[in-house]
């Protein structure tokens, strides 16, 4: 993933600067992000990313969890973004 279409998908979350000197973007409460990440044919799903923050070729990603992922930014494919908009994220009826 290029810088450009990191940037893209952070402006559509509505990412904010978290105004400090670590340099995350976070997102909006209720919204959360899923970085699809692929490399020598081995892949992983990030899931429930509240911030993010790229610095050269590294993606740092925050979860819910509180759990920090280092990322290089190349191998994130995909990203997909869940509760966007400020609505709650939408549970299909039987799944909580």
């Amino acid at each position: 993933m290029t810088p450009e279409h990191f940037d893209a998908i952070l402006k559509n979350a509505l990412a904010k600067s978290d105004g400090e000197k670590n340099g995350f973007s976070v997102l909006p409460e209720g919204t959360t992000l899923t970085l699809y990440v692929a490399h020598d044919g081995a892949s992983l799903a990030v899931p429930k990313v509240e911030a993010v923050r790229s610095d050269g070729e590294l993606v740092f990603a925050k979860t819910q969890k509180k759990e920090t992922y280092t990322l290089a930014r190349s191998d994130v494919f995909a990203v997909s973004m869940e509760g966007g908009g400020g609505s709650p994220v939408r549970r299909a009826p039987g799944f909580g």
